[in-house]
């Protein structure tokens, strides 16, 4: 067991959290969750020791270890990649390093023997024996190749690196794991078998992460950061996303009786029980949430953007038609026709392939084939990767900067635009070029929700933005009524919106599909 009692901390006036009580048991996965700055990862290093609060303590029950996700891809580049995995039991490796160096004296004593003796017994209870067998074993299961097991780390690519720091953490069986972002720089693959490595550990987890599909998959609870508290939730990010949100409308509605609010949760509870997998955890966390309370649920008081995509101008039956399109070094003859129903992804091991791609679609660079035909009544709506063009050395207010691409230009309703994306009072007069990687993202948003087009292209749309914002754009896409053309990272987005793939594996291989991104990563990905 883990457990914070009466934590508080804060930097500079500003209070991250006060009087935090929280404890971790065995046999949960904890999902920490907030907007950004909020102190996630913060929290992660208070729990760890590596920062110390203000006020409160840190309880961890005697004799359990901590194993912690390293951040620094370089820190073991002098050691070997068995040996950084090995490193992850660091109580292992000491006993190992005492022995080595008792058995190594000259003039080797009886207190010598009993001291070796001693350190043999823990050495063994630790699994001291097999931990090398186990240690390869865990980088094999991650697809790192035992060619490489005497590699120095500082020889590998940092995508490999990623993996084995990660094989590091998992090693030895930890009694409480502490993993910030895990999921970043992995694979499909690589991803999938975390998910079902965490879904069989019987201890304690603890993440942070901004992939809703992974909190979904493995999260027993939900731990919100939010307004100077972390509050905790039963369930994965989904249950507490859709309870939050549906006590949010009920406190909307003061009419409705208590009695049809309190059916309408019990309803939903069930529902959402029914939905869990069958692992050890989802079972457990089922015959949980079986037992919740209305008592037992709280709205959230964080805030999500108003993402919602409209068009008044009617699609047709030509909407994109594609024809051999070739750029040397990226893509050649590729073709594809849209329908109108049509949400798809597209794919490659190379970002720069599918900007390229759809910065072509737009006219903003030239093939050096192929053509590009839209249908007469189709008005595309283009949400670039790199929006620096918009914003970069541009000195109106937020308000004005939107302003330009409203048909009403009146204050009250551009302001009322802003206010749908989170922007409010003083925040809708800064400058422009000042604002954060995420405002930046959130005004193209309400730019292209002003524009009404019929078909949206949309690359690396969710890159800057929180966890709420990115909830709201993926609900935003799945209402859209028209065909989207995307590139993301974001599974959950993937899996929720495209019907079709269109995966460029390399200049010379297109593989285009109807089916779901599950379906395909099994089927070609394997």
């Amino acid at each position: 067991m883990i457990q914070t009692v009466n934590v508080s901390l804060a930097f500079g006036g500003r209070t991250l959290y006060k009087e935090v009580n929280l404890k971790f048991t065995k046999g949960n996965c904890y999902g920490i969750i907030g907007a950004n700055g909020a102190g996630k990862s913060t929290f992660l290093k208070i729990l760890t020791g590596e920062i110390e609060p203000n006020t409160g303590e840190v309880i961890i029950t005697p004799g359990e270890r901590m194993s912690v996700l390293e951040q620094n891809q370089n820190k073991y580049d002098n050691e070997t990649v068995l040996d950084t995995v090995l490193l992850g039991h660091k109580r292992l490796m000491e006993i190992q390093k005492e022995k080595d160096a008792i058995y190594a004296k000259p003039d080797f004593s009886e207190e010598d023997g009993l001291r070796a003796g001693e350190l043999e017994t823990e050495f063994a209870e630790l699994g001291g024996w097999e931990a090398e067998s186990d240690a390869k074993s865990l980088l094999q299961s991650l697809g790192i190749k035992e060619e490489d097991f005497y590699k120095l780390m500082g020889e590998l690519d940092a995508k490999i690196k990623v993996k084995i720091l990660l094989a590091q953490a998992l090693f030895g069986n930890p009694d409480i794991l502490i993993l910030d972002e895990p999921t970043n720089n992995l694979d499909f693959k690589t991803i999938r078998w975390l998910e079902n490595f965490l879904l069989e550990f019987e201890n304690i987890v603890i993440i942070v992460s901004h992939n809703r599909h992974f909190l979904n998959k493995v999260c027993t609870h939900i731990c919100d950061v939010d307004f100077g508290q972390i509050n905790m939730y039963l369930g994965n990010y989904d249950f507490w996303y859709e309870t939050s949100q549906l006590l949010l409308r009920q406190q909307k509605d003061q009419n409705k009786k208590a009695e049809q609010r309190a059916k309408e949760l019990k309803e939903f509870i069930a529902r959402f029980s029914a939905n869990a997998s069958k692992s050890k955890q989802a079972t457990s966390r089922k015959r949980e949430l079986e037992k919740l309370t209305i008592e037992d649920l709280k709205p959230s008081s964080r805030k999500y953007p108003y993402v919602d995509f409209k068009f008044e101008q009617a699609i047709g039956k030509e909407i994109l038609k594609v024809e051999n399109l070739t750029k040397k070094g990226m893509f050649k003859n590729l073709s594809f026709n849209v329908e109108p129903d049509q949400k798809i992804v597209f794919l490659s091991s190379n970002s720069l392939v599918l900007t390229t791609l759809f910065n072509i679609l737009m006219g903003k660079e030239k093939a050096d084939s192929g053509t590009v035909f839209f249908g007469k009544t189709i008005k595309p709506s283009y949400l670039p990767q790199n929006n620096n063009e918009y914003f970069d050395n541009c000195h109106l207010s937020v308000v004005d900067w939107l302003r330009q691409y409203s048909k009403d230009k009146s204050e009250s309703y551009v302001r009322g635009w802003l206010g749908r994306m989170l922007f409010s009072g003083e925040e809708s007069l800064k400058e422009v070029s000042v604002l954060s990687g995420g405002e930046r993202v959130r005004c193209m948003l309400a730019k292209l929700m002003l524009e009404g087009g019929n078909l949206l292209i949309l690359d690396e749309p969710v890159n800057h933005l929180d966890l709420e914002s990115i909830t709201s754009l993926n609900k935003g896409m799945i209402n859209f009524k028209g065909p989207i053309l995307f590139a993301t990272g974001d599974q959950e987005i993937i899996d929720t919106v495209a019907n079709r793939i269109i995966d460029i594996v390399d200049e010379n291989t297109i593989i285009d599909k109807q089916m779901s991104y599950e379906e395909y990563m099994e089927k070609f990905k394997n």
